[in-house]
């Protein structure tokens, strides 16, 4: 959600932490700001809301050249959308400026404390009690360093926190339960801090993933520029360090007006590399790890399309691998007091690898002594580092907010797993047999991204009705969910995802002459849902089909019918026709002016409850 870029080193440091901004706007703000140690040792602070070219705007033609900076893009959980609670929060006359990423959840009760102690807050934010903790401390003459130790061990909540000390010249990072990466780049001299490795993409070398509780150092003062300490001070290993091998340049747009429409456009070759990736690549170790755990239950946990993707993979080993599966939205599993089994197995779906509730999820389970299982997109994140064996997406960095291809890769990942299991072992007729099929799906995927002329007059046709109604039957309902979410994402209409036999117990109320039916029909269970369908045409619903060609019926029903080749695609179709929503969310997003890529009030990695 929140953006954070730390610098220190010879470049400027501003120009490097707003190009680190710029690369995380994709995550969604509303706000934007820089702190930094100007020529003349003061400490300087511009924030602006609305978007980072207002904040350039703000600095452009001063003459700033800084050693060292932190920045920050904001999404509001506390207080409005105002230059006054856009971060960083500063205290000139401490000398200290601070950049927050969670919710910090005794932050009343930290306020009121502290104003007891004639420590006042500017904001209206929870992040300023971090500040207030640390003025407090400092004033009391504890130095910088163990400051930051005594004001982390109050805060309750998930969290990450950077702090910017001006009279030592250092950048102190920790974090409980919240994406940071760390990183440096010897030859330059140079150290990073970031709640995103793509941040630094190109700028740092090398890179570091903190676990919880551990204090970054930044300083050039010191022999190794980077540091990491315990809470009582002494040093620590507890981190990951690895090689960057992140590009910034594939976030290119290309030939693409937006990025979701490009991402959607990558799914062919996406699909095609994952077999090989698994069967003959790096992926083969790990595929044969999590075939080894504990599978007597699945319990898949998961947040929006993750989720929808989970359920999927749900019917995926049901049906094939007469395996049991619970999935659930991690936000509510987290909260309740769920039945799980040491000899079952927890599944947790994730792109960033940084969702809040499913890594809260995934300690729960980890406390209860079950073995659990991370299809991620994001190699070094949170959950990859917590959870027993990782099965890598291999989707690239996803930089629209309206998840496309991470969910194609998620689905066909769990699918390549319940494959495995069922035939016993990774064989070379396995591997033949899932690359045709994979192979099917990315063609029949490419014709329908070379001709999308038939979708982009249903979207023409639809965009200005009032309500649309996603309907399918077995493994097409989580498809109805996942189409009418990216509807709702990125063209701010309401659309919901029913399944379609539960019309007649409520939801039927609704339909009228203003109200669309995306009706997602298989050749299983084909004449109920066409049954379904005519009970909505009779209310004077609008119908669009998606659904196998040459189906007379169907045509003769739909006022427009969007017509697929299903053939030898069997349990794959589902992902075929979700590429068909995907496209049909984007071209009425793009007939309403929407903003497609970062859309209003959402974030790209959920990190906060």
């Amino acid at each position: 959600m929140c953006g954070i870029v730390g610098h220190l080193g010879p470049s400027n440091s501003v120009d490097v932490v707003l190009e680190g901004l710029r690369r995380l706007e994709y995550r969604g703000y509303d706000s934007a700001g820089v702190s930094f140690i100007s020529k003349n040792d003061e400490l300087l602070v511009y924030k602006k809301e609305g978007k980072i070219a207002n904040l350039e705007a703000e600095l452009e033609g001063k003459d700033i050249h800084a050693r060292s900076c932190i920045g920050h893009t904001r999404w509001a959980t506390h207080g409005g959308v105002t230059d006054y609670n856009a971060h960083p929060h500063v205290s000139t006359k401490d000398g200290i400026a601070m950049v927050h990423n969670g919710i910090i959840e005794n932050a009343t009760e930290i306020r009121n404390e502290l104003k007891e102690h004639g420590i006042y807050f500017e904001s209206e934010t929870d992040s300023e009690t971090f500040l207030g903790l640390l003025i407090f401390h400092k004033r009391q003459g504890t130095p910088i360093k163990e400051a930051v130790i005594k004001s982390f061990e109050r805060i309750e909540g998930f969290s990450a926190f950077v702090v910017l000390n001006r009279e030592t010249d250092e950048i102190f990072a920790i974090k409980k339960g919240a994406p940071l990466v760390c990183g440096s780049n010897e030859v330059n001299s140079e150290v990073f801090v970031s709640s995103d490795p793509y941040a630094l993409a190109g700028m740092a070398n090398r890179i570091y993933f903190p676990e919880d509780n551990v204090l970054c150092h930044l300083s050039v003062k010191n022999n190794q520029l980077l540091n990491f300490y315990e809470l009582d001070g002494t040093k620590t290993h507890r981190y990951m360090s690895k090689e960057q091998t992140i590009d910034h340049d594939p976030a290119s747009k290309g030939e693409f007006e937006h990025y979701m429409l490009k991402e959607i456009h990558e799914q062919p070759e996406l699909i095609r590399s994952l077999t090989q990736y698994y069967f003959q690549g790096e992926g083969k170790e790990s595929l044969e790890a999590a075939t080894k755990l504990p599978m007597d239950a699945v319990s898949i946990t998961a947040c929006g399309t993750a989720y929808y993707a989970g359920l999927v993979i749900k019917d995926y080993f049901e049906l094939n691998n007469c395996i049991r599966c619970i999935a659930e939205v991690a936000s509510e599993f987290r909260y309740r007091n769920p039945i799980l089994n040491q000899n079952e197995l927890a599944m947790f779906i994730s792109q960033s690898g940084e969702t809040a509730d499913t890594l809260a999820a995934q300690t729960m389970c980890k406390e209860r002594g079950m073995k659990s299982l991370s299809i991620v997109n994001t190699e070094g994140s949170t959950l990859y580092r917590d959870c027993d064996v990782n099965l890598m997406i291999r989707a690239g960095i996803e930089i629209g907010v309206a998840s496309t291809k991470a969910f194609t890769q998620q689905v066909l990942t769990g699918k390549t797993l319940s494959e495995v299991i069922a035939n016993g072992s990774m064989n070379d007729e396995l591997r033949n047999s899932l690359s045709a099929r994979y192979s099917l799906l990315a063609q029949r995927v490419e014709q329908l991204l070379d001709n999308t002329k038939p979708i982009k007059e249903v979207a023409d046709a639809i965009y200005k009705f009032k309500g649309f109604f996603y309907t399918g039957r077995g493994s097409y309902f989580p498809i109805a969910l996942e189409g009418a979410l990216k509807l709702k994402e990125i063209a701010y209409v309401h659309a919901e995802g029913y399944a379609s036999g539960e019309l007649k117990h409520g939801p039927i109320a609704l339909i009228d002459e203003e109200k669309v039916n995306i009706a997602l029909v298989g050749e299983d269970l084909y004449e109920k849902t066409v049954s379904n369908i005519q009970e909505i045409k009779a209310r004077k619903g609008l119908i669009v089909s998606i659904g196998p060609k040459g189906k007379e019926d169907l045509r003769e029903i739909s006022d427009h019918y969007i017509e697929l080749n299903f053939e030898g695609l069997g349990d794959l179709a589902p992902l075929y026709v979700n590429v068909v929503n995907q496209l049909l969310a984007y071209y009425i997003a793009k007939n309403l002016g929407t903003d497609i890529d970062k859309p209003r009030n959402l974030a790209k990695s959920v990190t906060v409850e």
